[in-house]
């Protein structure tokens, strides 16, 4: 007899006594979920995040959990796809927090923000700490539940016409930087401007920004930003360890089934540690390669950094006075940050700085 004449037939009480419900309950559990990216298919240190996590979930479900993975611009514009969770346009979003901090500044501490945590104590902070508890509780008034989906590592600062001396070559400055950093550096008298990836070679080429910063070698170099701007700074003090996010429409991820949960959970914890390895392992070859082709490294002036830290803890407070979301999670973040940055100072700088001054 058929599956489904048996159970028209038997109803519910039969096929519980005959034992088939577990079959037919599997049978209608195949879900296909959409989701959209903020970034683009040409980066596959960030995209490729959303490929694996995707193949994951297929993987881990047997096939019977599929989620379509489309690029910035394809489904919507990547600054939107907040606004395509929050609503069920679509389930899910691969995405960097802060580029939404214009509808609250919190978003940025679900990310990076300028002199925070490296990516070590970020993904500490998030799964040890309080950092996942209290961003999840700011998240759901958007719909959303986030699941770490990835992190850079400390980020190059930028790509200049001229080389940066001192703070006084900031003034009047146009930079495209992304997030929460436009603010600072606006303080220091810069023109920020938040462009998406894909537009950045086109504004430095045609003098529409003097600067602009994306990730660092490896994803620079494959966006060209060498040929139209020869001088590479370092480190950016706004980006040490960025965390981008899987956000998750609530209602779509209370109807999963515990199972489906947890894989959720598994094939994000994947894709967030193999997003660092690939640039932990593909930057040093990618700088070589720029370096050997005549790129010019600088580092950030000590008064611009002095400068740049002043303004942050400036702009930290006023924040915690008007806005209730950020005072809850910044207060735990910076207690948080003081006792990693103590004991990082006796461990791993230490053995950073040491290991850096040999020759291998």
């Amino acid at each position: 007899m058929e599956r489904r004449s048996f159970v028209r037939q038997a109803g519910l009480a039969g096929v519980l006594a005959a034992g088939a419900a577990p079959a037919v309950v599997h049978a209608q559990s195949v879900i296909r979920w959409r989701l959209a990216s903020s970034f683009p298919k040409s980066l596959d240190t960030l995209f490729g995040a959303s490929e694996l996590f995707a193949k994951k979930v297929s993987e881990l479900s047997g096939g019977k959990f599929q989620i379509s993975t489309h690029a910035a611009g394809e489904l919507m514009p990547p600054g939107q796809v907040v606004d395509g969770v929050q609503s069920g346009a679509v389930e899910i979003a691969h995405t960097a927090p802060y580029y939404f901090f214009g509808k609250d500044e919190t978003f940025a501490l679900g990310c990076a923000i300028p002199f925070g945590l490296n990516s070590r104590q970020m993904t500490a902070w998030m799964l040890e700490g309080n950092g996942l508890k209290l961003m999840r509780d700011f998240y759901r008034q958007y719909n959303i539940i986030n699941f770490l989906g990835g992190n850079t590592g400390a980020q190059m600062g930028g790509w200049f016409r001229k080389e940066i001396k001192s703070v006084a070559d900031m003034k009047g400055l146009k930079m495209r930087i992304g997030g929460f950093a436009g603010r600072i550096i606006e303080r220091m008298g810069s023109v920020p401007l938040n462009l998406p990836g894909g537009e950045i070679y086109s504004a430095l080429e045609k003098g529409t920004v003097d600067a602009a910063e994306w990730v660092g070698p490896y994803d620079d170099q494959k966006l060209g930003f060498n040929k139209v701007a020869p001088f590479y700074a370092y480190p950016a003090w706004w980006e040490g360890g960025p965390q981008v996010d899987f956000f998750i429409n609530t209602k779509a991820y209370d109807g999963l089934s515990s199972e489906y949960k947890a894989i959720i959970e598994c094939a994000s914890a994947v894709a967030h540690v193999d997003m660092q390895a690939k640039y932990d392992a593909k930057n040093p070859q990618a700088l070589k390669q720029l370096v050997g082709s005549g790129t010019k490294l600088f580092r950030f002036p000590k008064d611009v950094m002095d400068i740049a830290f002043k303004e942050s803890l400036a702009v930290y407070s006023d924040l915690s006075a008007k806005n209730p979301h950020w005072k809850k999670v910044y207060e735990d973040f910076a207690v948080f940050r003081r006792d990693q940055n103590l004991w990082f100072r006796f461990t791993e700088a230490g053995f950073d700085d040491f290991m850096q001054s040999q020759k291998l």
